[in-house]
């Protein structure tokens, strides 16, 4: 599961000024669905689906109380499954990205919103969500996707919330609460697995890769205690399997010996 936050700059995700760029960006691959007969992927939230780009627009470049010329109005959080998280979450592309609104719904923006420390939850986030389907131009094959544009004020309007804060769980001082970018993907990837029943490999969390490339030596050697731990857990409960699978076999055999010997004795004429 790859989630990144984008927001600043000039470029995609320039966010100090309207959202109309980012929303009119995020349709481009309506028109090639359309003309291949493909059912599209209209806009969502917490709450209602087929949201039109015209409503998107104005939620967003009207909840932008005391923000100023140059602040940033909203933000922008890309949902990325892997091939193998797309195949656990359904059989077909329909399913699939049900499943990933569903995901977005029910556990990445209640994580979001927790994770401010604000007492908030995913209803008082203002959000508005798609599903790519867009096909990766060197191998062919779909890279299911899923953008995330939210506000950076509340759905009150109220409270400021910015997911690019250094501060985290702050108490004091001007700035109370702050956004920790590493637990909220850390949160994001347990709830997927939780809710979806996904069973992750070590070596595909967070945590792990997260060591790999950022840790220090105590980080790194935990992650390989846990790699190590679960790759004996996985083959205690192969072997498990096995043991269950050759009880049952045997069982079968058993009784296909009972019924073969009761039909010979009723064919003999034994026991009437």
């Amino acid at each position: 599961m790859n989630i990144k936050i984008h927001g600043g700059g000039s470029g995609t995700y320039a966010n100090a000024g309207s959202s109309a760029s980012l929303v009119n960006y995020l349709q481009h691959e309506d028109l090639d669905r359309m003309k291949h007969g493909e059912a599209l992927e209209p806009f969502f939230n917490q709450e209602k689906d087929n949201i039109r780009s015209q409503e998107v627009i104005y939620r967003l470049d009207h909840n932008k109380a005391q923000l100023g010329k140059a602040d940033a109005k909203f933000y922008s959080i890309t949902v990325s499954p892997s091939e193998k998280e797309l195949r656990h979450l359904g059989e077909t592309k329909a399913e699939q990205a049900q499943a990933l609104k569903e995901y977005i719904r029910q556990a990445l923006m209640p994580t979001y919103a927790v994770n401010f420390n604000k007492g908030l939850g995913g209803q008082d986030i203002l959000y508005y969500a798609k599903v790519h389907h867009e096909r990766n131009q060197e191998t062919g094959k779909e890279d299911m996707h899923a953008h995330v544009i939210v506000s950076r004020k509340d759905m009150s309007n109220k409270l400021k919330l910015s997911p690019a804060t250094n501060h985290r769980g702050t108490q004091k001082g001007a700035v109370k609460g702050g956004f920790d970018r590493e637990a909220f993907v850390h949160t994001c990837e347990q709830a997927f697995d939780q809710q979806t029943g996904y069973k992750r490999d070590q070596t595909e969390s967070f945590a792990y890769c997260h060591a790999i490339k950022n840790g220090g030596v105590a980080a790194i050697q935990e992650q390989a205690r846990l790699r190590v731990a679960q790759e004996f857990q996985q083959r205690q409960e192969q072997k498990e399997l096995q043991q269950a699978q050759q009880a049952e076999k045997v069982k079968q055999q058993e009784n296909i010996q009972i019924k073969q010997v009761s039909e010979q004795r009723r064919s003999r004429g034994i026991g009437r």
